[in-house]
């Protein structure tokens, strides 16, 4: 995945509750994270609502507004000190002129829509105790690198339930 960021020589680097991006802002740049651990998230009236996790390895963008290159109701805060490789999207469009990396890159957005439906779909059919059990399975490493807090609400059920499932 490092190939993209190859292009760029940007490196940004967050503090503990840093943001990336607020909301209602616009971000057009895709980001390699090297280290560290971020959340995104949204408001809804009463809280903020964690829809997504990226942590060392991970690509990670507000894809709505990287897209549509308009504003976007999403956050992103690091959870602890992350650096990032950036790349723009000028940068990602030379990147695909090549036909292989069209391929890649297209594999990239495949994967992220798959993710986001099998997410959607436990969310709204699955138990508490399925929804832990698939993102345990799907995502070991979220359990080393976030806060059981963060993971409770992105599995939307409480603290004290992920501890109960975490102890059985």
């Amino acid at each position: 995945m490092n190939e993209i960021f190859e292009m760029s020589s940007r490196t940004v680097t967050l503090k503990r509750n840093e943001y990336l991006k607020i909301e209602g802002t616009s971000d057009t740049n895709i980001y390699y994270i090297e280290s560290g651990c971020l959340k995104i998230f949204v408001w809804d009236e009463v809280e903020k609502r964690i829809i997504r996790f990226g942590y060392k390895g991970n690509i990670i963008a507000a894809l709505d507004s990287f897209l549509t290159e308009n504003s976007s109701p999403l956050c992103i805060q690091a959870i602890k000190t992350t650096v990032l490789k950036v790349a723009t999207k000028t940068q990602l469009n030379k990147f695909i002129e090549n036909d292989n990396n069209l391929t890649f890159w297209r594999n990239i957005l495949e994967n992220l829509v798959l993710q986001q439906m099998e997410r959607e779909m436990d969310i709204l059919t699955a138990s508490p105790r399925q929804r832990y059990e698939r993102v345990l399975k799907r995502s070991p490493q979220l359990f080393q690198e976030v806060p059981n807090k963060y993971i409770a609400n992105y599995l939307r059920m409480s603290p004290e339930t992920l501890s109960r499932l975490l102890k059985s």
